[in-house]
């Protein structure tokens, strides 16, 4: 986890913070269990809702996919895990909804 960095505009000034994000996917889209890391990733973001905007906007937008991944385009039931280092460990899961905030235990 990098430090939080400081951008400034003629407006106001945003505090932004790196998050070490790793995309969970099954084999097989559907599946409940067998979750896997498929994608790791930095994300500089001001909070975990745009962080998450950003790596669904990655993984959704065919020019933006990263060339070396195994993952596939974000789905319902895929799981998005940050790892804040001494700060703990948060999971969401893409819900019809949108993005839920789930414990460790839903994650097989």
């Amino acid at each position: 986890m990098s430090h939080p960095l400081t951008i400034t505009s003629k407006r106001r000034t945003i505090e932004t913070q790196g998050y070490d994000i790793t995309l969970l996917q099954t084999p097989r889209i559907g599946q409940k269990k067998g979750y896997r890391s498929v994608y790791r990733l930095n994300v500089d973001a001001a909070c975990h809702d745009e962080a998450m905007y950003e790596v669904f906007r990655r993984f959704n937008v065919k020019e933006l996919m990263p060339k070396d991944t195994e993952a596939r385009y974000i789905r319902t039931g895929d799981i998005l895990y940050f790892d804040e280092g001494l700060e703990g460990m948060t999971y969401y899961r893409l819900q019809p909804e949108g993005w839920k905030k789930i414990g460790r235990v839903h994650v097989r």
